[in-house]
């Protein structure tokens, strides 16, 4: 027999009643302070009206009759609100507040009305919410007058914007509960509707679903704001330009990713010319101008003396006065909190003014100007770096006017000093071949094998020019072996000289590194101070104190360092030999080892473009699995190379690993090896030196995109 269905005989009661009429129950069960304010709300209310009645239970007397006063046991905020607003004189205390009334002798407690009011309450799916913010915008709403409205911050409001822009598809997965919020917040780096979902496509075979694989893979190609052309030409020139940037609302992108790096390229090279005309107006014989220039750049070239000009009387003043009160603001505020920011404002002014004197102009002798030259480049920070007063060899001899012909005082084939010459433009060397190999470890490329030795001829020379006393171990071992072995030396009278050696093959980061970084400010930091006199000088030596005599004396020592692995010439020739290249390492290692040298110390990282790119797969898995074990190496062999190569620079960081190049080798161990052939006399060479340059290079990489996975 059917069971019949109960019908509902009412839904309660809904009645007008006046405000002061209420009072809040005390079976309303919300204690705690969640969601929107009371203030807020109340704002909101003033603004709508009341979207939701009520819920109201008549107070009876000691006899059951009703009194004519409700509580409010399920509403409690809404209650507040209106009572905000009756104490603000927006709203008459006996205004008529809609209400659900219901049976004060019904058997559900207030307290249960209360509980289910707000359990059986389900939240606006944030979906919902990036739309019809959407929606209000179509309507001619501003993101401003949106957040005023929902008491959010404009930058909310922008963040739903975007989320709402994301891909149609994949807002219907997010609404599926297919992808999490974090990984559509990541879509919304770019506005490529087709690019998202290929990434999206390509995401679903890999292991690693992360938020920041899907930023990689969606900026990849693009440039960070962070590089040097970007900070020098800046976003407003770029976008101006027709330039697109690409942001991330959701976390610090340090500025986002610039899409279009050969516009870039062109802007910050234009801009450099455009620098390049205003300093050869200053007289110089030649101008070089470029993003960047190699490590050792001014190699072979005589840098002329200048002169900083004096402070005048009321210059020595302005800047005492300044330097008093930057130590009187420090003063004042040593106690480890927060600054004003009036007065953070105040000590950025006057730091910038002190720069200002200090890095005054240097004045130049015009005859020198008249054939020296300048380069004009970016520095690392991306500001613009010149580099006045430079001589080349072909410019040494006096430069004299010549008479007759148009009369215009230039020799032939000279350019007007007023003009620069055209501006050359270097970029990075061509690419190593790659090679279509992938199970066997070979031996590292020779001009990688050079680079990685540039790094740590470099970081041992910076690290010598600390130790003082190995370098003077270093010196007295070369005189020895002049003075009793009898080897060949030249030049000076005491038959005694440190070569520089320069790079001629380099990494294009050789001269941001720390290690230059240091060598060059030491060296700036001595030339400031040595005379250009020859004669003036030897007295300057004879006071110097003996600190820094010793420090001079090793700074001098370490350009003497090389320990460059070099093509050895097997025929005789005159580049270096077999036995020399041996001899070479074994003393650099014996060097490195005395002044207690770690290139991972000095700050040598292994990346896609300085190694992990430049090798095989099988060197890159080996390197991943010296530093964090196998596991880790099996999470990336299954990628292509490109991808195993930017993975393995992720997981490589801050392990300290060293490919072999870098490492200290055993002084009892193999000699050092021929780099081209591998082999002299029978002796079995390293790996890492034992393969032809054109052999022993990257894997291709194939077309089709592959996924990194995760650690």
């Amino acid at each position: 027999m059917a069971t019949a269905v109960q019908k509902i005989a009412s839904l309660g009661e809904r009645r007008d009643i006046p405000f002061n009429k209420l009072i809040l129950s005390q079976a309303n069960v919300r204690k705690t302070k969640a969601g929107v304010s009371i203030p807020e709300l109340a704002e909101d209310i003033g603004r709508r009206g009341l979207l939701q009645n009520l819920n109201v239970r008549a107070v009876l007397d000691g006899e059951g009759a009703e009194t004519g006063i409700f509580e409010v046991p399920a509403g409690g905020r809404r209650f507040r609100a209106l009572e905000l607003l009756v104490k603000g004189k927006r709203l008459t205390k006996t205004a008529p507040i809609p209400c659900n009334v219901r049976d004060a002798a019904s058997p559900i407690p207030a307290e249960e009305d209360s509980l289910a009011e707000n359990v059986h309450r389900e939240a606006l799916h944030p979906l919902d919410q990036f739309k019809a913010f959407h929606a209000l915008i179509e309507r001619g709403m501003g993101e401003e007058d949106i957040a005023a409205r929902f008491f959010v911050t404009p930058a909310v409001v922008r963040q739903r914007l975007r989320l709402a822009a994301v891909a149609p598809a994949l807002l219907d997965i997010y609404a599926e509960d297919g992808i999490a919020l974090d990984q559509l917040m990541a879509f919304t780096v770019s506005h490529d509707h087709a690019r998202q979902m290929t990434v999206w496509e390509t995401i679903q075979r890999s292991y690693s679903r992360q938020p920041y694989e899907i930023r990689r893979m969606l900026t990849e190609g693009a440039v960070r704001a962070s590089d040097r052309r970007a900070q020098f030409v800046g976003i407003d020139a770029y976008e101006a330009a027709g330039g697109s940037t690409l942001r991330d609302l959701f976390q610090d992108d340090d500025g986002g990713w610039l899409q279009d790096p050969a516009l870039l390229d062109s802007l910050a090279t234009a801009k450099i010319g455009a620098a390049a005309e205003e300093i050869a107006a200053e007289g110089w014989r030649w101008i070089a101008a470029g993003i960047d220039f190699p490590y050792g750049h001014t190699s072979g070239l005589r840098r002329i003396a200048g002169e900083r000009p004096e402070l005048t009387a009321d210059e020595q003043a302005a800047y005492e006065a300044l330097t008093e009160e930057l130590d009187r603001l420090y003063a004042e505020h040593d106690d480890g909190e927060d600054l004003p920011e009036a007065v953070d404002l105040r000590l950025e002014e006057i730091e910038t003014a002190i720069a200002a004197f200090q890095n005054r102009p240097t004045v130049y002798d015009p005859a020198e100007i008249a054939r020296a030259g300048a380069f004009v480049s970016i520095d690392s920070s991306g500001r613009l770096m010149v580099e006045r007063g430079y001589v080349r060899p072909e410019d040494e001899a006096p430069i004299e006017p010549q008479t007759g012909g148009d009369g215009d005082g230039e020799r032939e084939g000279d350019a007007p000093n007023a003009q620069p010459m055209r501006a050359v433009i270097t970029i990075g060397g061509k690419p190593e071949p790659e090679d279509d190999e992938d199970d066997v470890v070979k031996p590292l490329p020779e001009r990688l094998v050079s680079e990685l030795t540039a790094h740590r001829t470099l970081a041992l020379r910076d690290a010598l020019a600390g130790n003082p006393h190995i370098a003077i171990t270093a010196l007295l071992h070369k005189l020895v072996l002049d003075t009793f072995h009898r080897t060949s030396s030249s030049g000076g009278c005491m038959e005694v000289s440190v070569r520089h050696v320069f790079f001629s093959v380099q990494a294009a980061d050789l001269k941001d590194s720390t290690s230059a970084k240091s060598v060059a400010d030491r060296q700036e930091g001595w030339e400031a101070d040595i005379p250009q006199d020859e004669d003036a000088l030897w007295d300057w030596l004879v006071d110097l104190d003996e600190t820094s005599r010793m420090a001079l004396l090793a700074h001098c020592v370490s350009y003497g360092v090389n320990a460059l692995s070099e093509k050895v010439d097997r025929y005789g020739g005159s580049g270096i030999s077999q036995h020399g290249l041996e001899r070479r390492l074994k003393q650099a290692d014996r060097i490195a080892r005395a002044v207690g040298l770690d290139m991972a110390d000095a700050g040598w990282r292994p990346t896609v473009d300085n190694y992990l790119g430049r090798v095989t797969k099988p060197r890159i898995l080996e390197a991943v699995r010296e530093a964090k074990g196998e596991a880790s190496a099996q999470l990336i062999d299954h990628l292509k190379k490109g991808d195993m190569a930017k993975e393995a620079e992720r997981l490589l960081t801050d392990t300290g690993w060293l490919p072999e190049p870098l490492r200290l080798a055993d002084l009892a161990g193999v000699p050092a090896p021929d780099v081209e052939t591998g082999e002299e006399d029978g002796a079995e060479l390293p790996d890492f030196l034992s393969g032809d340059d054109e052999a022993a290079s990257a894997e291709a990489e194939d077309d089709e995109r592959h996924l990194v996975a995760a650690e």
